[in-house]
């Protein structure tokens, strides 16, 4: 056997999903819900108030990758949707501003599937022994519940999402943190993704194998240099070559 630990990417690698946080229908659908819920804002200024309130939190923070599809991961942004609530006077509970950000993120979500193969190659690497972990740029407000309703609940020996350790990819200390936590080999342990910086850089910089996968969401970018390069999706492929 090559591996004993496969590390995957989620979003664009295992689901494929399209957002979009700028059209007009989510701020008027939000604005009547945050209203509903004693916050009165107009669409527009609550898709502002939201934006600056993001930019605040991320202020310091260091922007490798500007054409990710990933929104916001190193944050946690329940903090943002509570900071709306109190901008306008009410006293919200935490569970109120996740509540929110559940509904922002229906309101933005265009598609969400997982690419074809995807549980099938979760089962086979397990099946031959492997261990799987998920480490992804990601909200887990959002993907929680997005594992569990596209059934990658329990997939996985480990879940690690940037938004909960306040550090993403391609920053080395994501990687090492996982590493260290479940005391996996780096000699034996490969990483699969589809972002040539955040995945493919930022495990070899931690000592990975590296599979690259070309999807229909990966940022516009060469060919990375991974020990191995799919030029289009084919988890079929993946599983060929990890095992």
């Amino acid at each position: 056997m090559k591996y004993t630990d496969c590390i995957f990417d989620l979003y664009g690698t295992l689901v494929d999903i399209r957002t979009d946080e700028r059209k007009p229908a989510l701020w008027r659908a939000l604005a009547a819900w945050y209203k509903a819920h004693g916050a009165a804002y107009r669409p527009k200024e609550l898709e502002t108030a939201y934006f600056a309130a993001v930019a605040e939190k991320e202020k310091g923070m260091t922007a490798l990758r500007h054409d990710s599809h990933e929104a916001h991961p190193e944050i946690r942004l329940e903090e943002v949707f509570f900071e709306l609530f109190r901008q306008k006077g009410v006293d919200a509970g935490l569970p109120l501003a996740v509540s929110a950000g559940e509904r922002f993120r229906a309101l933005s979500m265009d598609y969400i599937r997982l690419y074809p193969g995807a549980l099938e190659l979760l089962a086979r690497l397990r099946g031959a022994g492997m261990r799987l972990w998920l480490l992804s740029n990601a909200q887990r407000i959002f993907t929680e519940y997005e594992l569990r309703t596209l059934g990658l609940e329990g997939q996985f020996d480990g879940v690690y999402l940037s938004s909960d350790y306040g550090v993403k990819k391609p920053d080395r200390r994501f990687f090492d943190l996982l590493l260290t936590e479940r005391r996996i080999d780096v000699n034996t342990a490969v990483m699969i993704g589809n972002d040539g910086v955040c995945d493919v850089a930022g495990a070899r910089s931690a000592g990975l194998a590296t599979v690259y996968i070309r999807s229909n969401i990966s940022p516009d970018e060469p060919l990375p240099q991974a020990d191995y390069v799919l030029e289009k999706m084919d988890l079929e492929r993946v599983a060929d070559i990890l095992l």
